[in-house]
């Protein structure tokens, strides 16, 4: 399995934003415009609960929100490269530049933390993360993930 295979070169943007939950909100619009959600209210919700359970910032500047919904056939991962950090309460206290939003169908769990896996480790490279910061093609980006 490839990652990249969740991810569409149209749900790869930058996002200004200086608060956690206006650069989810940009992140689940562009989402919804591209027709990958029912409810674009019920799954920003579902985002914003997850992470007042405990934050999504994993650390090295990294937020992995997700949400899983009845009613979606399959994930996707849109990422977000935010222009300036923000404080995301991350584990390692670092503000964030970089999201990966996961959204899926509720009762896939085993495909579901194999996603999360395979991503964890992708940007656990400190070069991969640097590489996508630079990049400004959104399918260059999705590429560098090919090879995970």
């Amino acid at each position: 399995m490839h990652i990249s295979q969740y991810m569409n070169p149209k749900l790869v943007a930058q996002l200004d934003a200086s608060l956690r939950d206006d650069a989810l909100a940009q992140l689940v619009d562009i989402v919804n415009a591209e027709g990958k959600l029912d409810n674009r209210d019920a799954f920003y919700k579902a985002i914003i609960e997850r992470e007042r359970i405990v934050s999504t910032g994993i650390g090295m500047g990294v937020a992995i929100p997700h949400a899983k919904l009845p009613g979606f056939d399959q994930f996707f991962i849109a990422i977000g490269i935010l222009q300036k950090p923000v404080d995301w309460d991350s584990l390692d206290h670092a503000p964030v530049r970089l999201i990966f939003m996961i959204g899926g169908p509720d009762d896939k769990q085993t495909e579901y933390l194999q996603i999360l896996s395979s991503l964890t480790q992708a940007i656990k490279d400190e070069e991969k993360r640097k590489k996508i910061l630079s990049l400004q093609n959104p399918k260059a980006m999705i590429e560098l993930f090919m090879t995970i």
